[in-house]
């Protein structure tokens, strides 16, 4: 069994028994029990409901655009055509490439975190699927990462753009920022965060879509919240 640190347990026992508190309290304390060295994250973890009256489980996978951003450093690599590199590297991508660049995706030599891709560049980066689906890295047009756009797309990316994708069982999870963002911020990120995902239900699941609500920070404890 794994045993929980000094630190958690007195985290733990500095958890209100009231069950309605609001967002903004909850972030507030989840805040104040970010007290380690580094700037956490302060995520949220939802269970949605998958079961549809009519096909099969729904699966959802999207992305949400967080107005004050995620806090979060991404390293943006963009493959494109040879001819096309010069002005994707004025687009602020940590690394940019074509087939010098799959030639490193091949040899699992790379540490971006996001891959952008060029439409014309999708047939040759397709067989390494097994390479960067695994990782979440595959570029996918619903998730705005295959496009001529370039610059666009890297800069939606930079400034707090997250994807979401649940299990088999309904769990989603997502950053809502850093513990260095004001209460304000997180909240408004939080609610816009649910609103986005609320708007994904689809016709036929009936019912609550959103089940479960969670807010934790990446070392702290998790509060559950109301969200109706």
């Amino acid at each position: 069994m794994k045993k929980k640190s000094k630190r958690y347990k007195s985290l733990i026992k500095l958890k209100p028994n009231d069950k309605k508190l609001s967002v903004k309290e909850i972030l507030d304390l989840v805040k104040n029990n970010s007290n380690t060295k580094f700037d956490e994250s302060i995520d949220v973890s939802l269970r949605i409901n998958l079961k549809q009256s009519k096909g099969g489980d729904f699966s959802l996978r999207t992305v949400v655009k967080l107005p004050n951003g995620s806090g979060k450093k991404e390293i943006v690599a963009v493959l494109c055509e040879s001819d096309k590199i010069t002005s994707a590297k004025k687009s602020g991508a940590d690394l940019v490439g074509s087939d010098d660049l799959i030639e490193k995706i091949a040899a699992k030599k790379f540490n971006f975190t996001k891959l952008i891709c060029t439409p014309s560049m999708m047939g040759k980066i397709g067989k390494h699927g097994k390479v960067l689906g695994p990782k979440g890295l595959m570029p996918n047009p619903k998730l705005g990462t295959v496009s001529n756009d370039i610059e666009k797309c890297v800069k939606e990316i930079k400034s707090g753009l997250v994807e979401i994708r649940n299990d088999k069982d309904g769990n989603l999870a997502s950053t809502i920022g850093r513990k260095s963002l004001t209460t304000d911020k997180l909240l408004e990120n939080f609610n816009f965060f649910i609103e986005s995902i609320k708007k994904e239900k689809p016709d036929t699941i009936k019912g609550e879509f959103i089940k479960n609500t969670f807010i934790t920070s990446t070392m702290g404890v998790s509060y559950k919240v109301g969200v109706k």
